[in-house]
C-alpha cells in the first residue's frame, strides 16, 4: 500500500468515526489556519476573493469552505478524497450557497477544472506526495494566483520537520478511539520553498503560528505563495529564499595611482600605509566605488574612462572571504589631500624601487597583482585578472607607462 493508499485508509476511518457520533465541526467565525483560535492571520491572506473560484484542498467536514462562501463571497470547491469525510461536509452542508462538494483526488480533479482564482489547504496537503500534487496546483492555478498552505511543523512530542523530502509516521488521534498511523510529509520550510519555487510558485512568506499559551509544543507553518506567470520570452531571475543570506563575505577596492614620483599610498590611523580604497556600497559598480573612495579619501577626481580593472583577489580573514579588486587609475584631476574624517591621511608618492614597509595586505596583493617584480611579501591570494588593456594617457599630470601583463 502506498503512502497516499494509507492516508486515504486512515481518513476514512477517521470520518466513519465522527460519523457515528454524529459530530460535524461549527462553522468558524474567521478562517483558522491553526488548531488554537484566534492565532495568526485570517482569510484576508487570500486577497479578495468576492466572487472567485476557490479551491478548498481537503476540506474535511466542509466548515472552512462554508465561512469563505458565507463571510467573504468566495466560489468555493470543497475537494475530499476520503468517502466518509466528505459524506460528513455534505450531511452537514448540502446545498450552502457558494459551496460545491467535490468527492475524489485533488490532482485528478485539476487536469479537468476550469483553472483557479485561489487555493488553500488547512492541514492536509501534508498528506500527500508534493512531487504529485504541486504540479497538478500549479496547472490548476491562474497565473498569479495565490496559494496558501497551513502545515505541521513540529508534533505533539516535540520531533520537528524533516530535512529530507521523505514522509514519516504521523499519527491521527481522536478521543477514546485508537490512534490511526498515516504517512505525513512533514518537511523544514526550506524544503518547501525548494519545492514550491521548484514547481512554478513564488513563495512570499512563511510564518510559524504558536499556541498563545504555550502549553502545546505543537507548532504549525503558515506558507503564502503565488503562482508564478505562464513564461515569457523573457527568462526570469528570483531570489533562491525570503530570507537574507548569512554575511560571510566582503568586498573591497583598491586603486593604483602613479605618476611620475611612484604610486600614491596613504597612511591609516592603525599604521599601515595602503593605496586609495575602500568597501563596495549596495548597487555600486566597481568603477563608480573607485572614483568614489578616491575622492572621499584623497580630494581626486576621477571619470570612470579614466579607470581600468585589473582583477579579483580573493583570500579570507578568519571565516570571512575577502574579495578584493584592484584597478588602475589612469588620470585624474587635483592634488591628494588628508581629507576630514576620513581613516587614511598623510597622502605620498613613493618611487616602485623604494615602497615602504607596513603596507596593507590587500594593497600588497594589489601591487604585485599589477607589477608581479615587485619585491612586496604578503599572504597569498587568488588572483583572477581581467582582459589586459593599455591605459590611456594622463590629463597633463602624468603618462602611464603601458600596463603590464598581470600574473598567472
Amino acid at each position: 500500500m502506498s503512502e497516499e493508499d494509507l492516508n486515504a485508509e486512515a481518513w476514512t476511518v477517521y470520518g466513519g468515526r465522527q460519523l457515528s457520533r454524529a459530530y460535524v465541526p461549527p462553522v468558524p467565525e474567521r478562517l483558522e489556519w491553526a488548531p488554537w483560535n484566534g492565532v495568526g492571520p485570517g482569510a484576508e491572506v487570500l486577497g479578495d476573493v468576492t466572487g472567485k473560484r476557490v479551491l478548498d484542498i481537503g476540506s474535511g467536514a466542509g466548515h472552512h469552505a462554508v465561512h469563505l462562501a458565507r463571510a467573504h463571497g468566495a466560489l468555493v470547491t470543497a475537494i475530499e478524497l476520503s468517502l466518509t469525510q466528505h459524506q460528513r461536509a455534505t450531511g452537514a452542508h448540502a446545498g450552502a450557497p457558494g459551496v460545491q462538494f467535490v468527492h475524489g483526488d485533488v490532482a485528478d480533479h485539476l487536469r479537468t477544472a476550469e483553472p483557479f482564482d485561489a487555493a488553500y489547504a488547512i492541514g492536509t496537503l501534508a498528506f500527500t506526495d508534493p512531487h504529485r500534487v504541486l504540479p497538478a496546483l500549479r496547472d490548476g492555478l491562474r497565473p498569479g494566483a495565490p496559494l496558501v498552505l497551513s502545515l505541521l511543523h513540529t508534533d505533539l512530542h516535540g520531533h520537528g520537520p524533516s530535512s529530507t523530502v521523505a514522509p514519516r509516521e504521523q499519527m491521527i488521534r481522536l478521543r477514546d478511539d485508537p490512534p490511526l498511523p498515516t504517512q505525513m510529509w512533514v518537511l523544514a520550510p526550506q524544503l518547501w520553498e525548494d519545492l514550491l519555487t521548484e514547481h512554478g510558485f513564488r513563495v512570499e512568506a512563511i510564518d510559524l503560528l504558536r499556541p498563545s499559551d504555550g502549553n502545546s509544543p505543537v507548532v504549525q507553518q503558515l506558507i503564502r505563495a503565488r503562482r508564478l506567470p505562464d513564461r515569457s520570452s523573457r527568462i526570469s531571475s528570483r531570489p533562491r529564499t525570503t530570507r537574507p543570506p548569512v554575511p560571510h563575505a566582503a568586498i573591497g577596492v583598491g586603486a593604483v595611482v602613479l605618476s611620475d614620483q611612484g604610486v600614491l599610498l596613504g597612511r591609516h590611523h592603525r599604521g599601515t600605509l595602503e593605496l586609495p580604497g575602500g568597501t563596495v556600497e549596495a548597487g555600486e559598480s566597481l568603477e563608480a566605488t573607485v572614483i568614489r573612495e578616491l575622492a572621499e579619501e584623497t580630494g581626486l577626481i576621477a571619470r570612470p574612462d579614466d579607470i581600468t580593472l585589473l582583477g579579483t583577489l580573493v583570500d579570507h580573514v578568519e571565516h570571512v572571504v575577502r574579495v578584493t579588486v584592484g584597478a588602475l587609475v589612469n588620470a585624474w584631476q587635483g592634488r591628494p589631500a588628508t581629507q576630514p574624517d576620513e581613516s587614511v591621511g598623510d597622502w605620498s608618492w613613493y618611487p616602485l624601487d623604494r615602497l615602504p614597509d607596513g603596507l596593507f595586505v590587500c594593497s600588497a596583493q594589489i601591487l604585485t597583482a599589477w607589477r608581479p617584480d615587485l619585491p612586496i611579501d604578503h599572504p597569498p591570494a587568488h588572483f583572477t585578472p581581467y582582459a589586459c588593456r593599455t591605459a590611456p594617457s594622463a590629463h597633463g599630470d602624468r603618462a602611464l607607462p603601458d600596463l603590464p601583463p598581470p600574473s598567472p
